[in-house]
């Protein structure tokens, strides 16, 4: 069962079998595998001039892929009502389906443009990719903090810049704004050397600025963001482990109980039986 099923309820019932199937691991693969033609004819479908002739069959084979979306989403609706909403995951699906929805009128290409979407439906349905995007959600926070942090220090360089290379290159540090976009330049390590030498023929003991301004931008606060990510995926990593461990116990202690019934019944069988 996927990781995204077990957040859903699955009371028995005479829907069991059909929810089974929904979350066995050969369906799921079905998916993947429509997701994937899917991409490819979407992509096919840019170049017109070269797959001309098969223009209407790629587009058949959309339709036909669309209508198996349709077809899972409204199944798993019938299967789990509004247990379905409980999972984020179910939602993101039901959105990106819901755009894929949306009539070829001209007024709303851009949305119909965004049938590409699809293919991020994969997301949703291979656990290692889920933990990836699910620790990007966690580090959010630890990133609010330090994308905070290298904005202070991006207003700070971008006035020393603008106050003491400014007069001198105006195309660069001329404003505020454009010395923001040089510093950006400079952090990314893109042609930073060409910058800082041609502002240090005009002032020598420029290379005091850049290098420290460098050094804590590119190399300190943006490994910064690798370790909280990285931590969030250990944490998320963590929690699956000790959910998993959770049900094992779960499935020993009823087990066990059942033991402890049956012999319970066989001994009371026995002492109620003939001498």
């Amino acid at each position: 069962m996927s990781s995204q099923q077990r957040e859903l309820p699955l009371q028995p019932g005479p829907l069991a079998g059909a929810r089974g199937f929904v979350e066995s691991a050969a369906f799921q693969n079905v998916i993947i595998g429509v997701i994937l033609i899917n991409a490819v004819t979407l992509a096919l479908e840019t170049a017109p001039a070269t797959v001309g002739p098969y223009l209407d069959i790629l587009r058949i084979v959309d339709h036909v892929c669309l209508g198996i979306f349709v077809v899972e989403l409204l199944t798993k609706l019938a299967l789990y009502r509004l247990s379905f909403f409980k999972s984020g995951w179910n939602w993101f699906d039901f959105i990106i389906v819901g755009i894929s929805l949306v009539p070829a009128a001209e007024s709303l290409s851009a949305l119909r443009a965004l049938r590409i979407l699809r293919v991020l439906r994969i997301v949703s349905i291979i656990p290692s990719l889920r933990r990836v995007v699910e620790a990007g959600i966690r580090a959010l926070p630890g990133m609010g903090s330090i994308v905070l942090v290298l904005m202070m220090l991006f207003v700070i360089g971008a006035v020393v810049a603008t106050k003491l290379y400014g007069p001198s290159f105006p195309q660069y540090f001329g404003t505020l704004g454009d010395s923001l976009f040089s510093l950006f330049t400079v952090m990314t390590l893109e042609g930073w050397p060409d910058l800082a030498r041609e502002v240090m023929d005009v002032h020598p003991n420029a290379w005091a600025f850049f290098i420290p301004f460098l050094v804590i931008t590119a190399f300190m606060v943006l490994n910064l963001f690798i370790g909280v990510i990285v931590n969030a995926m250990e944490e998320t990593a963590q929690e699956e482990e000790l959910k998993l461990e959770e049900v094992e116990r779960e499935l020993n202690a009823a087990l066990l109980a059942e033991i402890r019934q049956l012999r319970a019944e066989m001994a009371t069988a026995r002492a109620g039986g003939p001498d």
